[in-house]
């Protein structure tokens, strides 16, 4: 099997969800955020493309707004845009609605996506469920995302369990999920990171395991 061809995806690493309404609560948002940096060093290091993804909701919208603060790349992200090939803004959870990336990603021969950023419950599963019917690998960094609590008509779910859950759901299907860590190893080497399958995830399931 050759070689996986890497990009980097930096999906919404905003101030919106530091300093915003939309607060990471799972893993710590700071320390995420810095293992989304450490991630795009390594990457720079080893020649895979970095795109810069920002989330843009109309003028005067109580998130996301381009007008507004929160709107901003996190700073420690910022200090890294010059390594990034392509940066863009999009209006849907998916990276691919309407913003021409799957064409750039094609001209690129690239092959892999690693996801890194905001948030686990909506633009990484987004997104990563986008790309399966395009045939790109999808590979999503565990550790470098994060979730916010959910209270709603449906019930209520901790961040937590929110992000371990979709982790383990993202991990049996679309993507394979591990920590940043053993992602540069796998980038280091030059291998795919593996990822499970639904049949087997289910097996285990009815195992117990």
């Amino acid at each position: 099997m050759s070689a996986p061809r890497r990009a980097l995806i930096v999906i919404d690493a905003q101030q919106e969800y530091i300093d915003g309404l939309l607060q990471i609560q799972y893993p710590d948002r700071e320390q995420s955020v810095a293992t989304i940096a450490n991630a795009m060093d390594e990457a720079a290091k080893a020649g895979i493309p970095v795109v810069v993804v920002q989330h843009q909701a109309p003028e005067g919208f109580p998130v996301f707004a381009p007008e507004s603060a929160t709107y901003a790349l996190h700073p420690q992200i910022q200090d890294r845009m010059e390594a990034a090939e392509h940066q863009f803004s999009k209006n849907y959870a998916s990276i691919f609605a309407g913003t021409g990336l799957e064409e750039w990603l094609r001209e690129r021969e690239i092959t892999t996506l690693t996801l890194v950023g905001y948030m686990t419950n909506n633009c990484v599963i987004g997104s990563a469920a986008a790309a399966e019917p395009l045939g790109f690998a999808v590979e999503v960094l565990s550790d470098a995302t994060g979730a916010i609590d959910i209270v709603n008509a449906a019930g209520s779910i901790p961040a937590q369990q929110v992000h371990e859950t979709l982790m383990a759901v993202l991990n049996s299907s679309w993507a394979a999920v591990a920590p940043t860590a053993t992602w540069i190893e796998a980038v280091a080497s030059g291998a795919a990171l593996p990822g499970d399958n639904l049949i087997e995830s289910a097996a285990r399931g009815r195992a117990g395991q």
